[in-house]
């Protein structure tokens, strides 16, 4: 995306109503997350163009400077010097103020990461036989993992369920500790939910209980896996919560999740509590945080699992063509993997290769969130 993505029809900004309703920004908005793409980086200060909606004939400053108005709205450039910016809007005539809040990332451009979801099988498999592997590679789903990082340098981020039939991550060997520290520049781990049914488990569920369910997941991770794989990032399991849920992952420490923020259509949200405003902003622009809330939320460009090897490249041609993402988000589930499950996809290290190997091809470079947006 080149620039704001601004004018969405029926869009509301993300503050309250006040005596000059009439007089808004349009773009950036409060909590837009922006890159070198959104304006022009000179002495290492990202200069934007600010537009503010407001009648003509207002008297409008930025940050203290005069806006021009031209084209039914007011315009002026800005200079954003850190990762976090206020940009303050007065207009004279009125004494009316309003202030927004924007971040630029320096290291989100031209990134990329996959990510799983329903991650616990390996796991098990892994812990029962503890005694024959010499190391977590010997899973033959690890080590397609390993396959994909070895080949293009992928960072890969595994969002995993306490526990399945028969085991749990109190049962997870720590045997394999140190491998998982010194894999942890490209391998990491988070929660994800308590276990995989019943489906949307966190869709009415309060604070306590997301807490208490993230809390048992991450004292496991760190025990047999070690601090270095964990992060501020995760998908939370169908990505569907009340923000009382989220403020518990939040307070957890898991201030950057991962969504899908489908809107207008007939598909699953996965946008946990935000509203349809907030779904069509980051549907468009990819990434957005909420500043009343201290989250940030993140769209998955591809569900891999979701379309068929024929149709990987051209829907991610298609993503690119339509949004011209900065940021790369490539996501597939575990269980798809294993020739036992259900619905197995025998071509799932296919398609995940040939999903990677695109965003390479495309100019992206492996990124965690962690890395790109904080």
């Amino acid at each position: 995306m080149t620039g704001f993505v601004a004018g969405v029809s029926g869009f509301k900004p993300f503050y309250p109503e006040n005596t000059g309703a009439d007089i808004k920004f349009i773009s950036p908005i409060d909590g837009d997350m922006l890159n070198e793409y959104d304006g022009t980086v000179i002495e290492e200060s990202l200069v934007i163009n600010v537009k503010i909606a407001a009648p003509a004939g207002s008297h409008v400053k930025v940050n203290g400077v005069k806006a021009k108005y031209a084209d039914g709205i007011f315009q002026v450039e800005v200079k954003l010097k850190n990762y976090e910016n206020v940009i303050e809007l007065l207009e004279e005539k009125e004494g009316f103020k309003q202030s927004i809040k924007v971040f630029w990332l320096k290291n989100y451009a031209n990134k990329y990461r996959f990510s799983i979801d329903d991650n616990i099988w390996f796991l098990k498999d892994i812990s029962e036989n503890s005694d024959r592997y010499k190391s977590i590679f010997e899973n033959p789903y690890l080590s397609c993992l390993k396959e994909v990082h070895d080949t293009y340098g992928t960072k890969i981020h595994l969002n995993l369920f306490y526990q399945t039939d028969g085991f749990n991550l109190s049962q997870m060997t720590d045997k394999f500790k140190n491998e998982w520290k010194a894999n942890a520049g490209w391998l990491g781990l988070s929660f994800h939910a308590l276990s995989e049914f019943p489906d949307k488990p966190y869709l009415n569920a309060g604070y306590d209980q997301v807490k208490k369910d993230c809390a048992l997941v991450k004292e496991q991770i760190k025990r047999f896996a070690g601090e270095e794989v964990m992060g501020p990032e995760t998908t939370l399991h169908w990505g569907e919560s009340k923000v009382e849920g989220c403020r518990a992952l939040r307070d957890c420490g898991y201030t950057a999740l991962a969504g899908y923020f489908n809107v207008d259509d007939n598909q699953a949200p996965v946008a946990y509590y935000l509203t349809t405003e907030q779904k069509r902003h980051i549907k468009n622009r990819f990434i957005w945080r909420d500043n009343a809330e201290g989250i940030i939320f993140a769209r998955l460009a591809l569900v891999i699992n979701t379309v068929k090897l024929d149709q990987v490249v051209p829907y991610l041609d298609n993503v690119k063509k339509t949004y011209n993402p900065r940021y790369i988000d490539l996501m597939i589930h575990e269980q798809y993997f294993y020739h036992y499950y259900s619905h197995y996809q025998p071509d799932w290290k296919e398609k995940v290769m040939t999903a990677v190997k695109w965003a390479v091809d495309n100019g992206y470079k492996p990124g965690f969130l962690k890395e790109s947006v904080f």
